[in-house]
């Protein structure tokens, strides 16, 4: 609060010399409300860090500019706007993938080198009281996603050779970009697909050749990058969205209720603490991953194939644990009977 302040005033200081009011401590600490120790202090700076020509001009009683040329710094911010830029860059260059840490970096260091005599901060400094930690994304080439930026905003089509990790099958497609999105630090391209004729999400990671061609497209009016993504979970949309509802007991409940989910979540509290969770959301396989994540603690209730698909990968993972370990010899006979009941 202190240095921005600080600015403010410099600021104000400056604009009554550069219109000849001749500005003294005096009548400064009356109109900023601070005192008169606190102009001169502001003043010390002035001539101090940022070499300003001031004088004092004793007939009309206040300051001037010796050089009337002189101007305050293009850039001037404060520790804190430094340490905020700082701390979006790292974030950045983690989330956004490490594509773009040159670039990123490269900017920090200008604008560090930029702010000598005014802000000294030293990076590495700084590295030692904040970490930010990278999510495991894939890699992706920094050419790739430059130039489906220009694609997006330029309407243009791309070719690209695209790797299916799900059919483990390489297919060229011709595709019409219409937004990218960073998930966890995985870049997705939504785009409109010739060969399926819809709009589909790629990987942008798993694009293996691409080419931008000179061939425009005419955006869909209608397309919203937001309404589309309110109908994905995580990375995955499916066509119509559908109600998911997932229990979770008292325990798992404490830390779900903690977080937004998704944007058309709701919740109902239960009486013993258990909470449930309601979504409308397209495609089942992400929600399914997700909701296995949390073993015994969570319940799928809706829909029917949901809970079905969860079962039937509940009784694949005990064959594999049967297969190669058996079953534990202390199990009653009723546990034994829902484990391998089809």
């Amino acid at each position: 609060m202190g240095s921005r302040q600080q600015l403010e005033r410099i600021l104000e200081i400056d604009r009554q010399i550069r219109a000849k009011n001749y500005p003294n401590a005096t009548r400064l600490a009356r109109e900023l409300e601070v005192s008169e120790r606190t102009i001169y202090q502001d003043r010390q700076f002035l001539v101090d860090r940022l070499k300003a020509p001031l004088a004092y001009d004793r007939r009309r009683g206040g300051w001037y500019y010796k050089d009337p040329t002189w101007a305050l710094p293009s850039i001037m911010i404060t520790d804190g706007e430094l340490l905020a830029f700082f701390l979006s860059v790292e974030v950045a260059q983690r989330y956004l993938g490490t594509a773009f840490e040159a670039p990123l970096r490269s900017a920090v260091e200008k604008i560090r080198m930029g702010l000598q005599g005014q802000v000294q901060v030293n990076l590495e400094e700084l590295r030692t009281c904040y970490s930010i930690a990278a999510p495991p994304a894939v890699m992706v080439k920094r050419e790739v996603l430059l130039d489906l930026h220009r694609a997006v905003r330029e309407c243009l089509r791309v070719k690209i050779l695209y790797y299916t990790a799900s059919r483990g099958a390489r297919q060229e497609r011709i595709v019409e970009p219409y937004h990218l999105y960073n998930l966890r630090g995985d870049w997705y391209l939504v785009a409109f697909d010739h060969f399926r004729k819809e709009m589909r999400v790629f990987h942008t990671g798993r694009i293996e050749k691409w080419e931008v061609l000179r061939e425009h497209f005419a955006r869909n009016p209608g397309f919203s990058a937001e309404e589309w993504m309110a109908q994905a979970f995580s990375a995955e949309r499916g066509n119509a969205p559908v109600e998911v509802v997932i229990r979770f007991d008292p325990h798992q409940a404490r830390y779900i209720r903690e977080r937004c989910w998704h944007p058309t979540q709701e919740t109902e509290e239960l009486g013993d603490g258990s909470l449930i969770l309601r979504l409308r959301v397209g495609g089942l396989e992400e929600i399914k991953r997700w909701v296995m994540g949390y073993g015994s603690r969570a319940e799928v209730l809706a829909p029917p194939e949901l809970r079905r698909e969860v079962a039937e990968e509940i009784r694949d993972m005990l064959r594999l644990y049967q297969i190669k370990s058996h079953l534990p010899p202390n199990l009653s006979g009723n546990e034994k009977s829902c484990f391998t009941q089809k």
